[in-house]
């Protein structure tokens, strides 16, 4: 490899190792060629690339890349684990990888958030629950008051809803308001014709007064006569 294919190899690392979210590293000795193929395509799932290169590349990649802190790790033959994806679900799959092959593959450490990790680090993450299954579990957790609040408001709506029932059947809103109302004027208008028949009997039980007689109306026309033929002092 000439210069120029080093400084191509430094510059596509560099760039992979910038943009991980977490960076494993493993000593991969005694692990076959197929075997590591097919790791990877293990690892594509959790979008994880396995690199494997000369410590000397890495080393200066990792300094290009501003994480250099992970030149720590590169002693001996080295297999870099790049996540850009779930990191519980790419160390899984590393940790399962290592239990079946019974020791080829082993944790040196990792990188993550800007900190160095230990090998015994990286397999507690590998015991994490993966991404899909956490937010399975905070969407559970958020769901929960809100399903409790939501039955309460029902509650609450159903409870109004039977108090304004129970008002309405008192007459005091709704249908039985506007029936009270009809019926005083109807009680209203049933109450005058009894008071005009009353009245009407009133006057009939009255005693009639009687009419004047026939010579007190003879006596005032003769008064009335005298009166005008009397002579004036003229």
């Amino acid at each position: 490899m000439n210069r120029e294919e080093k400084a191509a190899v430094i510059d596509r690392i560099a760039a992979e190792l910038g943009e991980s979210d977490a960076i494993f590293a493993l000593d991969y000795r005694g692990i076959t060629v197929a075997q590591i193929g097919e790791l990877r395509d293990k690892l594509r799932a959790s979008d994880t690339k396995l690199r494997v290169a000369k410590n000397s590349l890495s080393e200066r990649a990792a300094d290009q890349a501003g994480v250099a802190d992970i030149k720590s790790l590169l002693v001996g033959p080295t297999a870099l684990a790049l996540v850009r994806g779930d990191a519980a679900a790419a160390a899984k799959v590393l940790n399962d990888t290592s239990r079946a092959l019974r020791g080829p593959l082993t944790f040196k450490g990792g990188f993550m958030s800007g900190t160095l990790l230990s090998p015994g680090q990286v397999e507690a993450i590998a015991k994490l629950p993966s991404r899909d299954v956490l937010n399975a579990q905070l969407v559970g957790t958020i769901a929960a008051p809100l399903s409790g609040l939501a039955r309460t408001l029902n509650a609450l709506i159903a409870g109004v809803a039977v108090q304004l029932g129970q008002i309405r059947d008192q007459g005091l809103v709704g249908g039985g308001a506007a029936a009270a109302s009809a019926q005083a004027p109807a009680e209203e208008a049933a109450v005058e014709p009894a008071a005009a028949d009353a009245a009407a009997e009133a006057d009939a039980e009255a005693p009639v007064e009687n009419p004047p007689s026939a010579e007190a109306d003879a006596e005032t026309q003769s008064t009335e006569g005298s009166s005008d033929d009397e002579p004036s002092d003229e």
